[in-house]
Parts: C-alpha cells; sequence; structure tokens
C-alpha cells in the first residue's frame, strides 16, 4: 500500500483522479488538455498512478485509454475502517450519494461512463477462469450460479440460489479465450434483453504467481444502473479473490452492499 499513498501524496496526482472520475476512459492527450502541463510530466504522474493500480490502462484499437481503478482504496477501506464504523459511514455515504445525484440532474448529465475495476490474485489464470465460468463456484461468491457453455454465441443465465430458479441477468457469449478473455451481453430477463444490452469484459493477466483480473462495464443505460454496479462489481471480485485465496468466502460482504434499514 506505500505507492498507493504515495500516489495520493500529490495534488496533481490526486486532480488527475479527479478528472477521470468525472469523465473515465481518457487517452493521454485529453488528461494534457485538462492539466495544462507538458505531456512528458503527465506521462511521469501517470506512471506513478498506474504502479499503484490507480489508474488501469485499456487499450481500444491505436489508443491507450486511463480509467480510474477503485480496487486499492476499497482494500485500504476494509483494512481500516472498523466494524462499528460502517453503518455512520454509510449513512454519511447515502446523504453524499442523494447530493451528488441531485447536482448530476441539476447539470443535465447525459454520458453515462464505462465502469473498469480490477483485482490481483494469487492463484493461476486457469483457476480464476474456472472461478468464472463454472456455475457451483458461482454460487459460493455471487451468491447465484452463472450457467452457459461460454461458447460464442451461446447464451448464459444469472440463476439464483434459493431455489426459486429465478433468472435475474440473462445475456449472450460475444467472446470466449480461455483462461485469457470473456466477453458477454448483461441485461435484465424479458422481451428486451437483447435490445442495446450493456457488455462485460473479464481480462486475466497472469504474471508470475498472480493474475491481475480486470472486469469493464460498458454501454450502461443510466448512472443509476452505473452506480449500482459501482457497488457490486467490487464485492463479487473480492469474494472471488478470498475464495481462491483462502477456500473461503465472505458472507458478511453482502450487507455492505445491501444493507440492512430499519
Amino acid at each position: 500500500m506505500d505507492e498507493v499513498f504515495k500516489a495520493l501524496a500529490d495534488s496533481t496526482r490526486r486532480t488527475m483522479l479527479d478528472r477521470l472520475r468525472e469523465q473515465n476512459g481518457q487517452t493521454l492527450t485529453e488528461m494534457c488538455e485538462h492539466l495544462g502541463m507538458a505531456r512528458q510530466s503527465a506521462t511521469q504522474h501517470l506512471d506513478i498512478l498506474v504502479r499503484a493500480n490507480l489508474v488501469l490502462v485499456v487499450r481500444r484499437g491505436r489508443e491507450r485509454l486511463h480509467y480510474l481503478n477503485p480496487a486499492p482504496i476499497h482494500e485500504i477501506q476494509e483494512r481500516w475502517i472498523a466494524e462499528f464504523d460502517k453503518p455512520r459511514l454509510l449513512a454519511l455515504g447515502a446523504i453524499r450519494d442523494r447530493a451528488e445525484e441531485y447536482a448530476m440532474t441539476s447539470t443535465a448529465i447525459t454520458t453515462v461512463p464505462t465502469y473498469v475495476y480490477a483485482t490481483y490474485i494469487r492463484a493461476s489464470a486457469d483457476q480464476v477462469w474456472q472461478a468464472l465460468t463454472d456455475a457451483d463456484l458461482t454460487a459460493k461468491y455471487w451468491v447465484h450460479r452463472n450457467v452457459s457453455d461460454w461458447q460464442p454465441g451461446s447464451p448464459w443465465e444469472h440463476q439464483r440460489i434459493d431455489g426459486s430458479g429465478e433468472v435475474d441477468v440473462v445475456g449472450k457469449v460475444l467472446e470466449s479465450d480461455p483462461p485469457n478473455r470473456l466477453v458477454f451481453t448483461f441485461a435484465a430477463p424479458g422481451p428486451d434483453a437483447d435490445r442495446d444490452p450493456s457488455v462485460v469484459t473479464f481480462q486475466i493477466d497472469p504474471h508470475e504467481d498472480i493474475v491481475r483480473l480486470t472486469v469493464t462495464h460498458e454501454n450502461l443505460s443510466d448512472l443509476e444502473f452505473y452506480n449500482g454496479i459501482s457497488t457490486g462489481w467490487p464485492a463479487v471480485l473480492s469474494n472471488l479473490k478470498s475464495l481462491l485465496e483462502t477456500g473461503e468466502v465472505i458472507p458478511s460482504i453482502w450487507g455492505l452492499v445491501h444493507p440492512a434499514t430499519d
């Protein structure tokens, strides 16, 4: 975590993260326009943020797009925020989110950013791939069975495990390159499921005895959807990481995603 704190200690780098929060997926040229500094200086700051895993670089053709990655901040939160502080902080967060929602509505934001999140897992690429595609494993860390043969063109379903057999999400597999890359559509079941759905990409990049797992969720319908997955994906991937590294999931994590209300 030393690199995270070092990266956050500089006001210019904090500004860069703020800019990516406002408009995620920027090129280096776009970042320089916002910062008013030379390209070389911006590159040096970005390199520090990338090494700290606070910024992810995603290639799209010839472009290199930069995305804010909330994972290191989430890990700091998990390490130092005590259990008794969480209800109070969740309440404060709800107030803040309501204020930000009002502000965004007032300024008539019409574009929804792409969501990108990455985590590092001490496991092999094959183990991570199996965890993403094995229905019994997804049932353990996602509390849903993800059912498909995961071949391009095949359907997939996000099935509840409460015995009801209900399906909360459906889609179609667009790409399947085990154990490196999986792309599928993501939509609520029903007649409109194939009409302009969002798209999820899992990218698995191995390095020595760990992998970097990056999820990209794009073509989101609105800010409410974006805010929902911004809470859901970190919980899913944290639980997956825990399962692969310790053999156990974190059951209480879903209480933070869907806190009980009086």
